[in-house]
């Protein structure tokens, strides 16, 4: 198990800087952008798709660092209901899985998408509640949607010998571990999650649970290493479905945190620890979105907590229990 970081607080940053940087905190592998909400800053992804030549050059890069790459990331909607906006991201997901190929990284994190309510609709729908009955039919509607598409890209991802990593996340098909196992039942084995507690504890559910959960079915492909802290005298007025803006953080019901800062030292050890339970033995990849803190620091603080947390070497024999 390694600490890796998602890159795009770096953006400031060429890849060499981010690199450099990274390196010397210790962080052993990188998740770079290449399309949609994170960018592609440190990895544009037609500048390296299909160029053995550059591609050797981000191999160097990467070996001088002692650094790897965890996955690439393009997180987007390819179930919007605008087929442009769904074909852009389509486009990324099927880039980045090549490009994944090519550079022999095993994953690509992204969300599951989320269709509108209905084939007229213009907007995507996201349902919470069964009723009234027109939504239970909605939400019938968008599983047809979304298992028809994850079931095609499921089958080339294996052609390429990629997973697909999707992030559990509020406003897409998939938000939570029993709609993210069913979507792997219903596609395939590539299909699974990146898994990021963050979005995981304002809904309520317990970390561990949900990594033994989804770990029992082999469907933990990535992790994100990302905090919540849910602001109970907020909660208490409004509940968690809080529409309240990131920035205007005293308002808010919870705020995407720091590791650490969410919850304490001994929580993270159970998760490090859970997830070794479940075989999952990858990076722990750091995504900032602290906003009470900077980029760099809250990442340097994330490290130091997490440097404590992860096991560097595989388990000996139970000689205790000979």
């Amino acid at each position: 198990m390694e600490i890796g970081v998602h890159t795009p607080p770096l953006a400031d940053e060429s890849l060499q800087g981010a690199l450099s940087y990274l390196s010397d905190l210790g962080v052993g592998a990188i998740e770079p952008g290449v399309g949609g909400h994170p960018g592609q800053d440190h990895l544009p992804r037609t500048t390296y798709l299909d160029d053995s030549s550059a591609q050797q050059e981000i191999k160097n890069l990467l070996e001088e660092h002692d650094m790897r790459i965890s996955a690439l990331a393009t997180h987007n909607n390819p179930l919007h209901p605008d087929d442009e906006r769904a074909e852009t991201a389509d486009t990324e997901l099927r880039e980045a899985i090549q490009l994944a190929s090519q550079l022999e990284v095993g994953v690509v994190t992204c969300f599951s998408g989320l269709p509108a309510g209905g084939p007229h609709d213009e907007v995507p729908n996201w349902i919470t509640a069964p009723w009234p009955p027109e939504h239970a039919d909605a939400l019938e509607y968008q599983w047809e949607q979304a298992v028809d598409y994850w079931a095609d890209l499921e089958s080339y991802a294996d052609d390429h010998d990629v997973d697909i990593a999707i992030e559990m996340h509020p406003n897409m098909l998939v938000y939570e571990p029993h709609g993210m196992a069913r979507l792997r039942e219903e596609t395939g084995d590539r299909i699974g999650a990146n898994f990021d507690p963050s979005h995981l504890y304002w809904q309520g559910i317990t970390i561990t649970d949900a990594i033994r959960y989804l770990g029992e079915r082999g469907a933990i492909h990535h992790f994100h290493a990302k905090d919540t802290k849910i602001y109970e005298s907020q909660a208490r007025e409004k509940g968690v479905l809080d529409t309240t803006a990131y920035d205007d953080e005293p308002n808010r019901s919870w705020l995407f945190r720091s590791v650490g800062y969410g919850h304490g030292e001994s929580h993270w050890k159970d998760i490090v620890s859970t997830l070794r339970m479940v075989d999952y033995d990858g990076a722990l990849s750091i995504e900032h979105e602290d906003s009470l803190t900077s980029s760099r620091e809250g990442l340097e603080k994330a490290i130091d907590l997490l440097e404590r947390a992860v096991f560097e070497t595989e388990p000996g024999a139970a000689y205790w229990a000979e």
